[in-house]
C-alpha cells in the first residue's frame, strides 16, 4: 500500500522554494545522525511553510521495547523564534526527500535550542491499522510499536485522564528543571467560552495535556476538506453557539485517510467523533509555550483512531452529536443557548457540565447568590427519558453557585454511560435553569407528633420547625400513617429528615445510588427518576423489621429464614441488610434545599 504520490500530498499549499518531495519513505534503520531534513506546517493563513531540520540521532526503545524516536534539531529564523508551537504536532518530517515521520514531541521547556522528537512514519502508519513493512525502493521492517507513552482516558469526575507523559517520565528518572521530552501540546481551542468557566475544570482539562487556546469558527468552505500535509485538522468536541475543538498538523493523507498528530489526542482507541478543517490566524510566541492561534472552520469527516503513535480520520461525512439546550431563566430575562456535544462515554459528561456551566454563569440573565432551580431532561432511544429535578441555594465559600447544577447534570449523564448492560444512545438533553432571587434554604430543628402513641391503622398529625436562612422559624405539617398490619406492643420509629439522611436509612451505604439490577437499564432509568429531591421535607416510618437491599431491589420485612437462605449466593456487596424497614414515606415541598435531622419515637398500642 503506498502513500499518496508527491503532487496530491502538497497540492498548491507548499511554499514556492519547497522542492517536491518524493512518495517514499525512510525506515528508521537507515537514519544517522547529521542527516539534513525539513518538515511543513502553518505559522499562519492557509501557507504550509517548510523549516529545515537536522538529524542528533536515534534513541531506541525510549519509552518501551522497540519504542524508538528520532531527535532533531529544528533550524531556521522562524522556529528559532517560536521553538516547538503547540498545535505543530504531525507535521510531516522529511529526511533526504524521504518521508521519515511525524513531529510529536518536544524537548524541556524555556530551552535555548528547538529540540523535537519524531515519531517514524512506520509507527505513524501503524497507528492507522497500517502494519508491516511499507512497500517501494526504500522500504524496510519497522516496528509497529508505540514511541509515546500516554495514559489512558478515564471518566471520573476527579479527571478523565491520569497524568501525562511529562510527569511519568519525571517520577520514574527524577528529571529535575523540565528537560524531558514530553509530547508536543495538542491546542484545544474554545469559542464562546470565558476564561473563569474554563478554569472551574483546569484540574480535568490540564491531565489531558492540552493548552487551553481562546479561538473562534469561520464558515464552512468548499475547500475545507482539500487537506495536504502540513495542514490543520482536529476533533470536533463541542459546536454551536459555543464551540470546543483539537488541533494539529496533518502528517499524510492515503485515498479518504488521512493521519494527524504523531501522538495520541486521548488515546481513546477505535472512535468515532467529528473532524473539521483548523485555519491558523497566526503563532503566538513564548519562551513558556509558543501556540497556534486557530478558527475552527467546516466538518469534513470523521475521527476513526486515536492510539499511541497517530489520530487518524477519513474524510467524508461527520458522525451525529447530541444536541444540547441551555436555558436561563430570571427576573432579567430569559435566554437560550444552543450547542451539539460528542457522542463519547469518557468525554460526553465532562463535556455537557463544562458547557452548562459556561452557558450558565457567562451570560448576563445570571447572578451570584441566587437560588437555582434545576429541571433537566434527558431523552435516549428506546427508553424513557431521565428527569433531574434539584434546587441549589448560593454558598458562602468562593466556588460559583452555579457549579453544582453543572456537576449535578454530568454525574447522572456519567451514571448513564457507564451502565454494565447496554450501550446508550443519547438523543437530546434540556436543561432548564431558573434563578430565584436570595438564598433560599432550610434546617429542621425539631418536630413532634399530636400524640405519644398510636393505633395500628391511625393517622397522625406531625409538625415540623424549620428556619429559613437569616429568616424567623415557622411551623411545616404534615400527616403519617400506621400500617394497619402493625402489631401492638412495636415500637415504630419516625425520621423526619433531608433527602440524604433518607436516603441513608433507606438505602444503606448505597445511598439510593445503585447502577440497577440485571434486569437491565430500564431499571437504573426509573431509580434514578425517583430518587429524592433536595428541596423536599421527608418524613419516613420505619418498622423493627430487616430489609434487604439486593441490587435496585427493596425487599422489606424480609424473615430471617429467607435471608439466611440467600446467605452468600449473592456476589459480595451486592446485598445488604437493614435493621429497620421503611413502611411509609412522605415529603413537604419547600422553595430551596433542606437540611437536617429529627427522630421520634412512635409506640403502638
Amino acid at each position: 500500500m503506498l502513500l499518496v504520490t508527491a503532487s496530491l500530498l502538497f497540492g498548491g499549499n507548499c511554499s514556492a522554494q519547497a522542492p517536491a518531495p518524493s512518495n517514499q519513505t525512510m525506515p528508521l534503520d537507515q537514519v544517522q545522525p547529521g542527516m539534513q531534513g525539513y518538515a511543513y506546517t502553518i505559522f499562519a493563513g492557509d501557507q504550509v511553510e517548510k523549516f529545515d531540520l537536522e538529524v542528533i540521532g536515534v534513541m531506541p526503545n525510549f519509552l518501551g521495547p522497540k519504542q524508538s524516536i528520532i531527535l532533531v534539531q529544528l533550524k531556521g529564523p522562524r522556529v528559532e523564534h517560536t521553538g516547538v508551537v503547540a498545535g505543530m504536532s504531525g507535521s510531516p518530517v522529511y529526511i533526504e526527500g524521504k518521508l521519515a515521520g511525524a513531529l510529536s514531541l518536544k524537548l524541556g521547556i524555556f530551552t535555548k535550542e528547538p529540540i523535537a522528537g519524531v515519531t517514524p512514519i512506520a509507527d505513524v502508519l501503524a497507528g492507522g491499522g497500517i502494519s508491516g513493512p511499507i512497500p517501494g525502493p526504500t522500504s524496510g521492517s519497522i516496528s509497529g510499536g508505540s514511541i509515546y507513552g500516554n495514559s489512558g482516558a478515564a471518566a471520573s469526575a476527579q479527571g478523565p485522564v491520569s497524568a501525562g507523559l511529562a510527569g511519568e517520565i519525571s517520577q520514574r528518572m527524577g528529571l529535575q528543571g523540565g528537560a524531558e521530552l514530553r509530547s508536543i501540546e495538542t491546542p484545544l481551542v474554545f469559542s464562546g467560552f470565558q476564561t473563569s468557566a474554563i478554569q472551574k475544570f483546569s484540574s480535568q482539562l490540564d491531565g489531558m495535556g492540552f493548552v487551553a487556546a481562546q479561538g473562534g469558527t469561520t464558515p464552512a468552505r468548499p475547500d475545507d476538506a482539500k487537506l495536504a500535509p502540513g495542514d490543520m485538522a482536529g476533533m470536533v468536541l463541542v459546536q454551536g453557539d459555543v464551540s470546543i475543538n483539537s488541533a494539529c498538523t496533518v502528517t499524510a493523507i492515503q485515498a479518504d485517510k488521512v493521519f494527524l498528530c504523531g501522538h495520541p489526542f486521548l488515546n481513546l482507541g477505535d472512535v468515532q467523533l467529528p473532524m473539521a478543517r483548523s485555519r491558523v490566524l497566526t503563532t503566538l510566541s513564548s519562551d513558556m509555550a509558543s501556540t497556534k492561534i486557530v478558527n475552527v472552520g467546516g466538518p469534513i469527516g470523521t475521527i476513526t483512531g486515536d492510539h499511541l503513535t497517530a489520530v487518524t480520520g477519513k474524510l467524508g461525512a461527520a458522525p451525529a452529536m447530541i444536541p444540547l439546550e441551555l436555558t436561563t431563566k430570571s427576573a432579567l430575562g430569559e435566554k437560550v443557548i444552543h450547542a451539539q456535544i460528542v457522542d463519547h462515554p469518557k468525554l460526553t459528561p465532562l463535556l455537557v457540565a463544562l458547557t452548562a456551566f459556561n452557558g450558565l454563569t457567562q451570560n448576563v440573565v445570571y447572578g451570584e447568590g441566587t437560588t437555582l432551580k434545576l429541571n433537566a431532561e434527558i431523552r435516549m432511544k428506546g427508553h424513557a427519558p431521565v428527569k433531574i429535578e434539584n434546587t441549589f441555594a448560593p454558598g458562602d465559600s468562593l466556588s460559583p453557585d452555579g457549579m453544582p447544577v453543572a456537576l449535578s447534570i454530568m454525574n447522572v449523564v456519567m451514571r448513564l454511560f457507564t451502565n454494565q448492560f447496554e450501550p446508550v444512545k443519547i438523543e437530546d438533553i434540556s436543561v432548564h435553569v431558573e434563578s430565584v432571587p436570595g438564598r433560599q434554604s432550610y434546617s429542621i430543628e425539631s418536630a413532634w407528633l399530636e400524640k405519644g402513641e398510636a393505633s395500628p391503622g391511625e393517622t397522625l398529625r406531625l409538625r415540623v420547625l424549620v428556619r429559613p436562612y437569616r429568616g424567623a422559624a415557622r411551623i411545616e405539617e404534615t400527616t403519617i400513617k400506621v400500617p394497619d398490619q402493625v402489631m401492638r406492643g412495636t415500637n415504630l420509629r419516625v425520621m423526619v429528615s433531608d433527602a440524604d439522611w433518607m436516603n441513608r436509612a433507606s438505602r444503606g451505604f448505597a445511598g439510593g445510588l445503585g447502577q440497577g439490577s440485571s434486569a437491565g437499564l430500564d431499571p437504573l432509568i426509573a431509580l434514578i427518576n425517583r430518587e429524592r429531591k433536595n428541596d423536599r421535607l421527608y418524613v419516613g416510618l420505619f418498622v423493627p423489621s430487616p430489609t434487604m437491599l439486593w441490587d435496585d431491589k427493596e425487599l422489606p420485612n424480609v424473615p430471617l429464614s429467607q435471608i439466611n437462605a440467600i446467605d452468600g449466593r449473592p456476589a459480595p456487596g451486592s446485598v445488604q441488610i437493614l435493621r429497620e424497614s421503611l413502611a411509609s414515606e412522605g415529603n413537604v415541598a419547600m422553595s430551596g434545599p433542606v437540611t437536617g435531622i429529627v427522630s421520634l419515637n412512635l409506640p403502638v398500642r
